[in-house]
């Protein structure tokens, strides 16, 4: 009863946005090749501030390279909140359904007092099959990701690997890794375990770290992964490019690399860390983070246009910030100049959090002149003490002062932004609308107002997937109850990171790890073509229904 339940479910929520899709797009061409970009955490704000900056900093033109190919705006939400946090906005963009907060590519818990949309709490937990893991299963395409934060970062992870909580790195890299993408760009070399480096070996992976001559010296077939720096890679702004690639050439590495693939391919490339300067309210991060997006932007069309046969679809997984070109402390708003609004922004040399980390190894007697030299900023005698006084610099002993002592960075930014007329609403996540722009060499885009659920159905089609990720969801990720229904199986939680699901059977004995892609009979290895999942709070292993065939 529970697996046509599980059935039922999924055809009403794959039924409603396959019709959702006929009201919104025409029909979709499918072409080879599909590359899916997210400027995480970007509002219009950014993009319009970022190509101010760049026509008053003659960077290239007028537009932006995504100018050309705005075509609508997406509503994007969680399950149960209109303003979502990025585990669950792209996870409705690669699964076609929506989420909780922390929820990575999983069915979410049911909150029947504000869910936006029909959850079924009996569905809670159910790894829901991703569009990247439809091209490689169903279609044999080559897949990559491409980001500037830690590879298991939650939109990363959204498109390979589920899990209830995205902070929980542990479960969800060795699942990245398992996925046996062909490529993977971006940091979080720390992450990487002994266990990874030893599949990467066994599956003949080039495994790249911190040398970023290897990386712009790659030009082999067998698949990649070149990381840099222990988690996050330096905002672009703060980058030195001898030491770390920019994200243009990471996607142009990637679609060099993919598009060998006979078969094609499905990339996605995220502008990570726009959305980290827009929780710190950094202007200038999120201007110069955005322009480094819009170059990868650039390369990626470039491609798809001399291709024929690709699909390119570009939108955030939210806003964030509330960012504006213009604030309550404008005089004469609608008489601002260019000037007025961009000179002193185009003078930043870093980013406040890059600065910060220079000013806390500064001297005192030193703070004016640093912080002139990268901001072109005079401090006044009340912002040195400000900096002075921060609690990660110098701790404050007066106790009716403590309570206003705060980190350098914050001042920092403060300091900046108040020579500028940016404003900011809040430090979080917000609920607009985000932009949506999209190339299909025959036209066929998404366009007016569309949900996270419809972007999904758009994608689906762009690929030419002839049977809804409702079909691979029940083919990879069964429950082992129903699997191995009848035999004998016991679940060794011995390691807590990695349970192994242990089922015999007259004389064979299948084991099963938890969060890999390969399986032993009677001691010998199998590789399957998905990881198998195991979902702690309900005991459960999530594994391909074929597994019952060894046995």
């Amino acid at each position: 009863m529970k697996k046509v339940h599980l059935s039922f479910l999924l055809i009403f929520v794959f039924t409603t946005t396959c019709f959702a899709q006929k009201q919104y797009h025409r029909p979709v061409k499918p072409t080879k090749n599909v590359i899916v970009m997210i400027p995480d955490g970007t509002s219009i704000g950014v993009v319009s501030a970022a190509r101010w900056y760049q026509i008053y900093n003659k960077l290239g033109g007028n537009n932006l390279a995504i100018d050309p190919y705005m075509c609508g705006t997406v509503k994007t939400f969680s399950s149960n909140a209109p303003i979502g946090d990025s585990a669950p906005t792209t996870s409705a963009y690669m699964t076609g359904m929506p989420q909780k907060t922390g929820n990575v590519s999983i069915y979410p818990e049911a909150d029947p007092d504000n869910d936006l949309i029909p959850v079924d709490p009996t569905m809670t937990y159910q790894p829901l099959a991703t569009a990247l893991e439809a091209a490689k299963y169903w279609q044999n395409k080559a897949t990559g990701l491409v980001v500037t934060v830690e590879f298991p970062h939650a939109t990363p992870a959204d498109c390979s690997a589920h899990h209830y909580n995205r902070g929980k790195y542990e479960y969800i890299a060795p699942q990245m890794a398992y996925q046996n993408l062909d490529v993977m760009f971006g940091g979080g070399n720390e992450i990487l375990t002994d266990d990874i480096k030893q599949h990467f070996k066994n599956t003949n992976t080039t495994l790249i770290q911190d040398d970023v001559n290897a990386f712009r010296n790659f030009n082999g077939t067998e698949k990649i992964w070149a990381l840099f720096h222990k988690r996050d890679m330096p905002y672009d702004l703060d980058r030195d490019p001898a030491v770390t690639p920019s994200l243009e050439e990471m996607t142009k590495k990637a679609i060099n690399r993919l598009s060998q693939s006979k078969n094609g391919f499905f990339l996605m490339v995220e502008g990570s860390k726009i959305d980290w300067t827009a929780h710190g309210n950094d202007a200038v991060g999120c201007i110069t983070e955005y322009l480094a997006f819009d170059k990868a932007v650039a390369v990626a069309m470039d491609f798809a246009k001399k291709d024929g046969n690709t699909t390119v679809i570009i939108l955030p997984d939210h806003g964030n910030s509330g960012f504006t070109i213009g604030r309550r402390d404008l005089p004469s708003y609608d008489k601002a100049t260019i000037h007025d609004l961009f000179k002193n922004v185009s003078k930043y040399k870093r980013t406040s959090s890059a600065l910060e980390k220079i000013m806390l190894n500064t001297k005192p007697e030193d703070f004016k002149a640093t912080f002139k030299e990268y901001t072109d900023i005079d401090l006044t005698d009340e912002e040195l003490e400000q900096l002075m006084t921060s609690k990660n610099y110098k701790q404050e002993t007066n106790y009716m002062k403590k309570s206003n002592s705060v980190n350098m960075g914050s001042t920092i930014t403060n300091i900046m932004n108040a020579h500028t007329y940016f404003g900011f609403t809040t430090g979080g996540h917000t609920g607009e609308e985000v932009f949506l722009a999209a190339y299909h060499p025959k036209g066929d885009l998404p366009i007016g107002m569309n949900t996270n659920t419809e972007i999904n159905r758009y994608i689906c089609d762009a690929l030419g997937l002839k049977k809804p990720l409702y079909d691979l969801t029940k083919e990879i990720f069964a429950k082992h109850t129903s699997v191995f229904i009848g035999m004998d199986y016991s679940i060794d939680t011995s390691d807590k990171n990695f349970p192994i699901l242990n089922v015999k059977k007259g004389n064979n004995t299948l084991s099963i790890p938890a969060f890999k892609s390969v399986i032993y009979l009677n001691g010998k290895p199998i590789d399957l073509r998905s990881v198998t999942v195991y979902i702690d709070k309900n005991d459960t292993f999530y594994i391909p229904q074929e597994l019952a065939k060894y046995l």
